[in-house]
């Protein structure tokens, strides 16, 4: 068979073995606008087979105006709590059609930039993204007109979507739990205290603090990365300080975890010598020994709702405030169920 002269095949290639029109074919391969005899159709697909035709994305995106395609920026896929966000997030892409291109930044502020002009560039049609630091480059995303969701707080802005969760009062709530057993020193493991939600989890943590009518000790705030490695370098910190307090706030799932090892080399127990709760908690959290308290977000409706603002974006700017739920484990000193 000849094939154009460019040496790609085509559709006129594809209706010449079907014996059809070009339009006929198109029919076939985008499901409509026209109905297409079913007989007249297995001819096109063994002719697409045949002449090992493919449909050129680019050029049914210029076409239709849609690439059928989100782009996914996060600081770091490492992180449990990102990784589930963004498992969900890909599962309701693929419900609506649409297919996820992930960006990793990595925790590196200039991938971040660079992973963002990929993504606009390949013309995605609307941009999830949590950044690394308290500086996203919305503005580059808003001047490309590319509808954009942010999954986390930043300031306010005119047209920019925002997925949000109270975490300062989630964080009042995880601690009083702490505060009801009725230990009388709880520390936290903050994250970089640049970072809005970082200071949300720490305001949180006073509150809860000042109104249990204790002082608030601000020797027991250990920053550190939302990582495994940051609980565990920040417990460390804490263990050498000789400032281990009898409970303990960590302020995401992979900290705690990091936490665990760091007291646990030093011989302490969780519960049993310090008690500890953590924000941000996933399906991990109920396989760990001893079974993790932590605040749950509602990843799944979360994910809906990020899709729709996507796909109804006019200009305007949504915020969506979503409930946290407080998940009794063991790690807190509650007895086992």
């Amino acid at each position: 068979m000849a094939k154009s002269p460019s040496g790609t095949v085509t559709r006129s290639d594809v209706a010449k073995v079907a014996g059809t029109s070009v339009a006929v074919v198109s029919y076939v391969i985008n499901n409509g606008p026209r109905p297409v005899a079913e007989a007249t159709r297995q001819r096109v697909l063994a002719a697409i087979q045949q002449t090992g035709y493919r449909p050129n994305a680019v050029a049914r995106a210029l076409a239709s105006g849609s690439t059928k395609t989100f782009g996914l920026v996060v600081p770091n896929i490492n992180n449990p709590f990102v990784a589930s966000m963004a498992h969900m997030l890909l599962q309701e892409s693929l419900n609506h059609g649409h297919v996820m291109l992930l960006g990793d930044a990595g925790d590196d502020r200039q991938r971040e930039l660079e992973l963002i002009q990929g993504l606009l560039n390949r013309q995605v049609d609307g941009l999830f993204y949590t950044s690394v630091d308290r500086h996203p480059y919305i503005d580059l995303i808003q001047a490309s007109g590319t509808p954009l969701v942010m999954l986390d707080r930043v300031e306010p802005r005119p047209g920019v979507n925002m997925l949000r969760v109270n975490e300062r009062e989630a964080a009042r709530q995880v601690t009083a739990h702490l505060l009801s057993h009725g230990y009388q020193q709880v520390g936290i493991i903050s994250g970089p205290l640049h970072m809005f939600n970082a200071q949300d989890r720490i305001h949180g943590w006073r509150d809860a603090m000042t109104a249990h009518g204790l002082s608030v000790d601000e020797a027991l705030i250990f920053p550190a990365s939302y990582s495994r490695q940051g609980g565990y370098d920040a417990a460390q910190r804490m263990i050498a300080s000789g400032r281990v307090p009898r409970a303990l706030f960590t302020s995401n799932e992979g900290q705690a975890i990091g936490c665990i090892r760091a007291l646990a080399e030093h011989g302490l127990r969780v519960p049993q010598d310090v008690a500890l709760v953590c924000f941000n908690g996933t399906e991990q959290a109920n396989f760990h020994v001893p079974r993790l308290t932590t605040v749950r977000q509602p990843l799944r409706d979360m994910a809906r709702c990020a899709i729709q603002m996507l796909k109804e974006s006019s200009g305007g700017a949504r915020v969506a405030e979503f409930p946290h739920q407080l998940e009794i484990g063991e790690s807190c000193g509650c007895p086992s169920s």
